[in-house]
C-alpha cells in the first residue's frame, strides 16, 4: 500500500477453492498499481530485514520484516505466499491456505 502512488489502484481479491481442485486452496491476493519490484530482488523479498531498493524505502520506513511474518504465518498453516511483480506496473501478492 505505501509503494503506490496517489490516484493508484489496491484491490483485494478472495477466492474459494476451485471444484476439483487438489489440493483445495482459498486465495486471498492484494494487488497494487504501485512501483511494483525488480526482478534481482524477488527472490529475496520473503527474507527477514530485506529491503528492495534501498535508497527508495529508506523514505518509505519499515523493518523488512512484513512479508517474512505473512509467509510464517501462512506456512504454519499449512499455506504459501506467492508474487507477481512488474516494475512501474505494480504487483500482487496472494496468501494461499488450504481450505477443509
Amino acid at each position: 500500500i505505501k509503494y503506490t502512488p496517489a490516484g493508484g489502484t489496491i484491490t483485494i481479491e478472495c477466492r474459494a477453492p476451485q471444484h476439483g481442485q487438489n489440493p483445495r486452496y482459498a486465495a486471498l491476493s492484494v494487488h497494487d498499481t504501485g512501483i511494483g519490484i525488480a526482478p534481482e530482488d524477488l527472490p529475496h523479498i520473503f527474507e527477514r530485514f530485506y529491503r528492495a531498493d534501498k535508497g527508495h524505502t529508506r523514505t518509505q520506513g519499515g523493518t523488512g520484516l512484513g512479508l517474512a511474518i505473512v509467509r510464517g504465518i501462512a506456512e504454519s498453516y499449512g499455506g504459501r505466499v506467492t508474487v507477481q511483480s512488474v516494475p512501474g506496473h505494480g504487483s500482487t501478492f496472494t496468501v494461499l491456505l488450504p481450505a477443509s
